[in-house]
């Protein structure tokens, strides 16, 4: 992948959700002997519901021993919109089911495509609902409507198709305790791809329980991205505005 496509992956990595009036969540006692059927139904039973969310969002980027920290601001109106904005409003994206756009300030460049054309760049489907589970902890493929084995492994649950894709391995573990996803991975051998997504810690928001610290890690041969998140001061269902229009004169962003 060359730097564009990883700043767009940043950026839709970049957005997830926390509370100022949330306690980190430990779980209670552990249960692992539930059958697969049983983990996925208590795993759905915990995905968040919500309309929208405000957080401050502290994003630490790492590559090939690089590192920059950053902190922005986020709003996410459930199923319809994520939205981030950097401090004076010098880059601002935003995602819909319909595309994803950015536009940056620094630099007088814009980026704007659907998800079809990102699929295809990937060599993977993706879409909004897979980006916003990946966001809320949840997997990003729809569990119950698939065919899965469930094992157990260091006290964690492992789930994974019964027939992996020819060109995909997806594994999700999960906590059982709170029947969270606490990773979710897939690789592409052939192409040296990995990307693996980690929910370090969990916390609740008004009995709700979603991620409190999430690692991304994203590796292409030998190049290797490391995206850390921690969220902070966030609100939920008040009234929220996205605003987002590219700036005339800016000039596109080409990927290849």
């Amino acid at each position: 992948m060359n730097k564009p496509i990883y700043y767009v992956l940043g950026i839709i990595l970049l957005l997830s959700f926390s509370c100022k009036s949330a306690r980190t969540v430990t779980g209670g006692a552990d249960n692992l002997s539930l059958s697969t059927k049983a983990v996925i139904k208590e795993n759905s039973k915990q995905s968040p519901d919500f309309k929208t969310l405000q957080a401050k969002l502290r994003i630490n980027f790492n590559k090939n021993g690089k590192s920059q920290t950053n902190s922005v601001s986020f709003r996410a109106k459930k199923d319809e919109v994520l939205w981030m904005n950097a401090p004076f409003s010098v880059i601002r994206a935003m995602i819909t089911p319909e595309k994803v756009g950015f536009y940056n300030k620094l630099d007088n460049t814009y980026f704007e495509c659907d998800f079809s054309y990102l699929s295809k760049l990937l060599g993977t489907e993706l879409d909004f609902k897979k980006v916003q589970n990946l966001l809320l902890g949840d997997a990003i493929f729809d569990l119950k409507n698939g065919s899965y084995t469930a094992s157990v492994n260091d006290d964690t649950y492992i789930l994974q198709p019964k027939k992996q894709q020819l060109l995909f391995e997806i594994f999700f573990l999960i906590d059982p305790s709170l029947f969270k996803v606490k990773s979710q991975q897939i690789s592409q051998p052939k192409e040296l791809r990995h990307l693996q997504i980690d929910y370090l810690s969990h916390q609740e928001v008004e009995k709700q329980i979603l991620p409190e610290n999430i690692k991304v890690i994203a590796v292409e041969g030998n190049e290797e991205t490391i995206i850390n998140l921690e969220f902070k001061s966030v609100t939920l269902n008040e009234d929220l505005r996205f605003p987002f229009k590219i700036p005339s004169g800016f000039k596109k962003i080409e990927l290849e």
